[in-house]
């Protein structure tokens, strides 16, 4: 039944009747005529004058409001440009509102064709604006909801970016940015609104919204909203506007059952740290966007804002203080909330498991320090792939809920669920859930409503879904239209039941329904965007160098801490103060955006200088520490120190005694744990030799033999005392099987559909070029021997990849070495090719492990199911394992996490080489390492978990006071009694108390037991979480001196002990 004044159209025509109410509220070709030519009923120019900031990008970082406004503006008009790109713009605009427009609303409109923002005369700033896209729109900003008359002159100003909300691109968005972009304004004024017609336009907007969705579902009620509207649009054509609201009114009282679907509306705007923009712009889209926000709760003042990345919020803090003032207020309010714990939106593969530890307890203590707010999720809504060890992470930190949207955009298969019960890899569980609008930026449409509902996978399992709205990815939030539309849709009938809420509700909504949920173990892998594993090698490769100098760097310092007490006092505070804004720095990077390598140029630079200041203040550290503990001489002896938890024999290049007479370039030393020992050279049991059996070159040593044909391939790998090759050198001519080599250098074509440095797609396995196979037709320099022996033996070759590109190795095998190392160095000049080594080997094993985060990841090696051969290339971090029940081989690495495993072929990807957004994306000189690593037995007890720690962090050589080392010629904290336990950090706890954290991690996959004995002055040894508050004693016992702590985990568990002294 229709409402009462409603009149169905004369003829049924949904053809006419639809684009009818459509071209009524939005086609700008009937302006004229219908009601977006009524909109404004008047408007007045504005007199601008403009400012050039000078500099590019991130220069406006430099200036304060005040020094601005008081530069030398000169008078502009529209149809002026500004530019180029990256560049910063100031107008003055000078206003004054006519008393004739008393009682009405009015508004400054504004079209730059780029972003910008409205700051007051003295320097608040009120709101931002984006006019550059034909959505995601912000054109104009309410001076007053009624005018009062009488307010005369006026001044406002405008700061405008000279960029896009998505940035500079010229064909798409992800089209490297033009740097020479000017933007025209097209539009500067100040205008009346008609408030009656505004509510009409929405009201009709909704309406056709309602009208389209439901119609194309076959609902009846579809057809009561097309013909309201339509009645509507008759009315207001007849001059009956009050009839025409009174209509859509009593259609939107019309209340949904108790049994609906209910939504849990959130208002948020994901902003990128970095990706079309840098660092720099990114601060600024904090800025318009929060302040946007905050304007909108102005006018409704129910509306519920999320911002995460603690990151973005102290940027605010920093930029915009007084902004950050009005925000903080809100948040007292439940109005304006963090959202997710971490300190940014960070890759979900590739950061190690310290650094998603990190991210949270940073993230979560500024909530706590700026805001007496803790987060009770991880919010981590565009990333490419989530880990298995997340939910373990997670708990570690406290945080038992977790949302995503990302795997709606797998290639291959449809996830199934929107709301289960996640299992990492060690047991551990948390509340997963994804909004089943399968988006973060929706804007309140009805279609968007429905589809939230219709495509949920869980229908009778849970009574509410989440529905993220707000523009995002580059910033912005919700809009007054998106909020008119809220008040529309909330109860109607025939979409789901809505509240805007929080994310707290929202869960604590979804936790009543889990126990209907279903269970998904392991990753969640995305098919998707797998090249990201690669891109920007520099990236990864001074990540990991990051985690690990930090790692040393604490280890140390906690050393010193608990070693001299007091007398460390000042070296912890310096310390502190230093590292966490350098931790800071790394966290930053490992945003989404900028650690996967699917940025623009412009960001790494930054990122780079980034890392490498935050390795420097590493290094100052360890240096400081050493000091305090050790003492500072001119006179000084080397040592060798490891900062693992196990002793170490490995042959070190001492480069202080280069050049000397009768000195060794080359020592084997032993070295204890947790310690250092002086650089006594022991003989090897068994040199390492080279020989050479017509082609092949053999290296061996007491762990293994490897025969290298002349172009740099393993045609033949046996471990010590074994006689099965992991390779097959030659066959018979009969056979089907043909050889198998390792350390095939491969480069494919690499040219994926659309999202170039983010993909590799599965058609780039069909391209495949073995550039030094014995018949290749590219240029390789034949193996030469460069050393042979006794501590180091080392085959150079080289190969001319085109005419710009170029690879040289060195195969290298040391007398302690139980794995060859493959030293690399490329340069990379290819237009999207993708470079990777190939293992070809002869083990038979139908799954292979992976490193990850404080564990590792079992993946098949076949292809049975379509989620299988989604896995065409994975994620994995130090090593990756193939092994039979008594026999295996593990490649290594320093810096690369993109591997496949399919049969007899185990592949490590070294190099992509993407034009966008990024043209210029490792067009460099690349320097990195891997390792092959033949074993008896399973990689458990091959130890190569461990082997993988050392590949990846060498012993450190310094120079230590004479009298220091005079005295204590080896030095230990402690020591390990038992397996499959790893040591993984020791820091000061964050709050400068002398206490030490310790974490530790299961390494086997096993229940496993160890006794962790510490030469330290320990008083106490107490239970912690991720957050490091303690929770309790732990048992330990203490003779002579020595802590002896007992250790007891289940797989793959996380665990912290906080020490004190």
């Amino acid at each position: 039944m229709s409402d009462p004044g409603v009149q169905a159209s004369i003829h049924k025509n949904l053809k006419t009747t639809l684009p009818r109410i459509y071209n009524y509220i939005k086609a700008s070709r009937f302006q004229e005529v219908n009601l977006l030519g009524r909109l404004y009923s008047d408007t007045a120019p504005v007199t601008l004058s403009h400012w050039a900031l000078p500099g590019g990008a991130g220069a406006w970082q430099e200036w304060t409001f005040d020094e601005i406004i008081k530069q030398e503006f000169t008078a502009t008009s529209i149809g002026e440009q500004f530019g180029p790109t990256w560049t910063t713009h100031w107008f003055k605009v000078e206003y004054e509102i006519p008393d004739s427009w008393a009682g009405q609303e009015v508004r400054f409109r504004w079209a730059s064709g780029s972003e910008a923002s409205v700051w007051t005369a003295d320097g608040k700033l009120l709101q931002g604006l984006s006019t550059g896209t034909g959505h995601q729109m912000r054109p104009d900003y309410t001076l007053t909801k009624s005018y009062e008359g009488g307010a005369g002159p006026s001044v406002l100003y405008i700061e405008m970016a000279a960029n896009r909300l998505f940035g500079a691109g010229e064909e798409d968005d992800i089209a490297p940015p033009n740097p020479n972009k000017y933007y025209t304004l097209t539009r500067a004024e100040i205008a009346s609104v008609d408030t009656q017609v505004y509510k009409l336009t929405r009201d009709l907007e909704v309406l056709h919204q309602i009208a389209e969705t439901l119609i194309d579902l076959n609902d009846q009620r579809g057809y009561q909203a097309l013909y309201t509207a339509n009645q509507m649009v008759n009315n207001i054509i007849a001059g009956k506007d009050s009839d025409a609201g009174a209509l859509a009114d009593a259609y939107f009282k019309k209340a949904n059952g108790e049994r609906v679907h209910k939504l849990a509306a959130i208002g948020n705007c994901h902003i990128d740290s970095a990706w079309l923009w840098p660092y720099s712009e990114t601060k600024r889209k904090v800025g318009r966007s929060f302040s946007s926000q905050i304007k909108l709760m102005e006018d409704y003042p129910d509306y519920i804002f999320v911002a995460s990345q603690a990151q973005q919020w102290q940027w605010c803090k920093e930029y915009y203080p007084e902004l950050y003032e009005r925000i903080k207020a809100k948040v007292v309010e439940g109005k304006f909330l963090p959202v997710g714990s971490a300190w940014v939106e960070m890759d979900g593969n590739i950061p190690s498991g310290e650094s998603f530890i990190r991210q949270f307890l940073h993230g979560q203590r500024f909530y706590q320090k700026e805001l007496g707010f803790m987060c009770k999720e991880f919010w981590l809504p565009d990333t490419f792939g989530y880990s298995a060890q997340i939910p373990a992470l997670m708990r570690h930190m406290d945080l038992s809920r977790f949302l995503t949207q990302k795997m709606s955009w797998n290639l291959v298969n449809k996830f199934p669920h929107h709301n289960f019960t996640w299992e990492g890899i060690d047991g551990s569980t948390v509340l997963a859930h994804f909004p089943p609008g399968d988006s973060y930026t929706m804007n309140l449409n009805v279609d968007e409503v429905v589809k939230t509902e219709t495509n949920l996978q869980d229908k009778g399992r849970v009574g509410t879904s989440a529905f993220l709205f707000g523009y995002g990815d580059g910033g912005g939030g919700p809009t007054q239209d998106m909020l008119e539309r809220a008040a529309r849709i909330k109860d109607s009938d025939g979409c789901p039941k809505f509240d805007i809420t929080s994310p707290d509700v929202l869960f604590t909504e979804l936790e009543k329904d889990q126990h209907n949920m279903c269970r998904w173990v392991g990753e969640l892998f995305l098919e998707l965007h797998n090249g990201t594993y690669t891109s920007q090698a520099a990236m990864k490769k001074l990540c990991r160098k990051a985690e690990f100098q930090f790692r040393d760097a604490e280890f140390l310092l906690s050393a010193a801490i608990g070693t001299k007490g007091p007398e460390a006092a000042s070296l912890l505070k310096d310390s502190l103060a230093l590292l966490d804004p350098s931790w800071k720095k790394v966290l930053l990077n490992q945003f989404h955006d900028v650690l996967p390598g699917s940025g623009i140029g412009l960001i790494y630079p930054e990122a780079e200088r980034y890392y490498n200041e935050a390795i420097s203040a590493a290094d100052t550290v360890w240096e400081a520490s050493a000091q305090t503990l050790f003492g500072s001489e001119e006179i000084t002896t080397p040592v060798a120190f490891n900062t693992l938890q196990w002793p170490r024999q490995e042959v070190v290049t001492v480069e202080a005694l280069k050049g000397k007479s009768n000195a060794p370039q080359h020592m084997l030393i032993e070295v204890p744990p947790l310690g250092y020992s002086l650089l006594q050279d022991t003989p090897p049991a068994q040199p390492v030799t080279v020989t050479q059996e017509g082609d092949l070159y053999v290296l061996e040593n007491s762990f293994l033999k490897a025969k290298v044909d002349s172009k740099g391939q393993v045609v033949s790998l046996l471990a010590a005392g074994d006689g099965r090759d992991f390779f097959v050198e030659s066959v018979a001519a009969s056979s089907n099987e043909g050889t198998r080599h390792g350390n095939q250098l491969v480069i494919m074509d690499d040219e994926p559909v659309y999202w170039d440095a983010w993909d590799v797609m599965d058609y780039h396995l069909e391209t495949p070029k073995v550039m030094n196979a014995l018949d290749s037709s590219f240029e390789v320099t034949d193996v030469a021997v460069i050393e042979s022996g006794p501590l180091v033996a080392r085959l150079r070759f080289s190969l001319k990849i085109s005419e710009k590109s170029k690879l040289s190795q060195d195969i290298v095998l040391t007398a302690a070495s139980p794995y060859l190392i493959f030293e690399t160095s490329v340069d990379w000049y290819e237009n999207r090719k993708f470079l990777k080594v190939l293992f070809d080997h002869n083990v038979f094993t139908r799954n292979a492990s992976f490193d990850i985060q404080f564990g590792h990841l079992e993946r098949a090696t076949h292809m049975n199911t379509s989620w299988d051969s989604a896995r065409y290339e994975v994620c994995g971090h130090k090593w990756c394992d193939v092994s039979e029940p008594d026999w295996g081989m593990a490649v290594l690495n320093d810096s690369k996490y993109g591997w496949m495993a399919r049969g007899h072929h185990l592949t490590l990807s070294l190099l992509k080489s993407p034009k966008a957004p990024d043209d210029n994306c490792d067009m460099k000189t690349h320097i990195f390492k891997y390792g092959l690593m033949p074993h008896l037995g399973t990689l458990v007890e091959a130890n190569v978990v461990q082997r993988a720690y050392e590949f990846n962090n060498s012993l450190r050589i310094v120079n230590l006071p004479k009298t220091t080392t005079d005295i204590t010629p080896q030095w230990s904290v402690g020591s390990f009694d038992g397996e499959g336990i790893v040591l993984h950090t020791i820091k000061p706890d964050e709050d400068g108390s002398g206490d030490v954290v310790l974490r530790l991690f299961e390494c086997r996959g096993a229940r496993s037991k160890a006794t962790l004995q510490l030469n330290l002055p320990i008083t106490d040894v107490l239970n912690c979480g991720g957050m490091e508050d303690a929770s309790g004693k732990a048992p330990f016992t203490q003779d002579s001196g020595v802590t002896s702590i007992p250790i007891n985990l289940t797989p793959f568990a996380i665990k912290a002990f906080r020490l004190k002294f």
